[in-house]
């Protein structure tokens, strides 16, 4: 599934987010990248351990584990530290797919987290940058993706992907990848489908007995399909 979430953070977030970046301390991208990946991958990233970049991840988790279509989408059991990247002057990423596990090295011992959904927020105003489009192929084709600053868009970890190479301007953005509760990402996808029509249902006044009882199938088959 991939899903694009509108504003999960505002315009005005995401340029204090650009604003407080330029403190950081920015290294090539490739460090984070496995062999394969770090023959594509041309662009600079803001280092793991810097502390501008580890407070504006904590906030953008927050922002995530408050958002009811992401939580209803990803249902996520681990997020992987956000991290923070910007193309400019031809860099681009080649057609690349993720690392399965990823370690967050903010943990001791280094926490595993599956890869379930890779997730990019936008940060940069599409208009100020050409190319820089994040191109998903799935089994339904063939995806460009270019979204305005303050919305995300989440994909398949197992997606082949890249980012076209940016020719005028600067493209930041925020990534990280999600360990899901339920890893089977079609099982993923009936629950979400689910959430969505028990809230639908409730805004319009459907029948309260009807509702309680899809609800408990909904937890019943999360209980049932969940791995933590």
């Amino acid at each position: 599934m991939l899903l694009q979430i509108e504003n999960l953070i505002t315009a005005d977030d995401a340029a204090t987010i650009l604003s407080r970046l330029r403190d950081a301390r920015w290294e090539d991208g490739r460090v984070t990248a496995g062999y394969q990946s770090a023959q594509a991958k041309h662009n600079a990233q803001v280092a793991e351990d810097d502390p501008i970049a580890r407070a504006l991840g904590d906030a953008v988790v927050d922002r995530l584990l408050a958002h009811p279509t992401f939580f209803a989408a990803a249902l996520p059991l681990r997020i992987y530290p956000p991290l923070f990247n910007r193309y400019e002057g031809g860099q681009g990423f080649g057609m690349h797919v993720d690392n399965a596990i990823r370690y967050d090295r903010r943990q001791m011992p280094p926490l595993a987290v599956r890869t379930d959904l890779s997730a990019t927020l936008f940060l940069s105003d599409p208009e100020s940058y050409d190319g820089g489009e994040l191109i998903v192929e799935d089994t339904y084709g063939t995806h460009a993706i270019k979204l305005p600053a303050g919305h995300l868009v989440l994909y398949p970890g197992s997606s082949l992907h890249r980012v076209e190479p940016v020719t005028r301007g600067t493209r930041n953005a925020c990534f990280f990848w999600v360990q899901s509760m339920v890893p089977d990402a079609m099982r993923r996808r009936l629950l979400f489908d689910m959430d969505l029509s028990v809230q639908e249902l409730t805004g319009q006044g459907a029948d309260k007995d009807a509702v309680l009882r899809l609800t408990g199938v909904y937890h019943n088959l999360l209980r049932e399909w969940s791995v933590t």
